[in-house]
């Protein structure tokens, strides 16, 4: 079998999983077949150095000697959590406060999957945003490199500034 330059199609599906350290994950078809790579490459040129598993994602695919890679992503849903709880620091703010937030554009400063928290520089402003790993989740991501570029909402919360949606950049670019 030789291996084919050109696409061969889209297919809508689910993150099985995927390593940022490993440098790739896996994609499962809604329409069932063998799982489909997704190399970190293919989502960097989205915009994205992760994405959680369980994420609704469109891809355009190519079959190869080695099985059925992604070639592009063409978008990206975060998944779907199962619960409509607010985190317990968003509680006490307004919803439609939280619907006003404009998206901002910031850097990763650091963030630590094992802790569950991180934080980003807001371009133009001194104080550090506080991101929480179930924001980060809730927003389609599983991890942040530093020095990524992102557009995030920021909300003033009892702790100070605190991220409520994380997005890459390029990808809040076309919103």
């Amino acid at each position: 079998m030789e291996n084919k330059s050109s696409d061969d199609g889209h297919v809508v599906g689910k993150v099985k999983w995927f390593d940022p350290v490993k440098g790739f994950g896996f994609v499962v078809s809604d329409e069932g077949g063998p799982d489909i790579l997704l190399h970190a490459n293919v989502l960097r040129n989205f915009g994205q150095s992760s994405v959680a598993d369980g994420a609704r994602i469109e891809i355009s695919v190519q079959r190869t000697d080695r099985g059925v890679q992604a070639t592009q992503v063409l978008s990206i849903e975060p998944p779907e959590t199962g619960e409509g709880a607010p985190l317990a620091d968003f509680e006490h703010l307004d919803p439609e406060v939280m619907k006003a937030a404009e998206l901002e554009p910031a850097r990763v400063k650091w963030f630590d999957k094992a802790k569950g928290f991180g934080f980003a520089n807001v371009f133009g402003k001194p104080e550090d945003v506080f991101i929480h790993i179930e924001v980060l989740r809730r927003s389609g991501l599983s991890d942040l490199q530093p020095g990524e570029a992102l557009a995030i909402r920021v909300v003033d919360g009892r702790r100070g500034r605190m991220a409520m949606e994380v997005n890459a950049w390029e990808a809040a670019l076309t919103r």
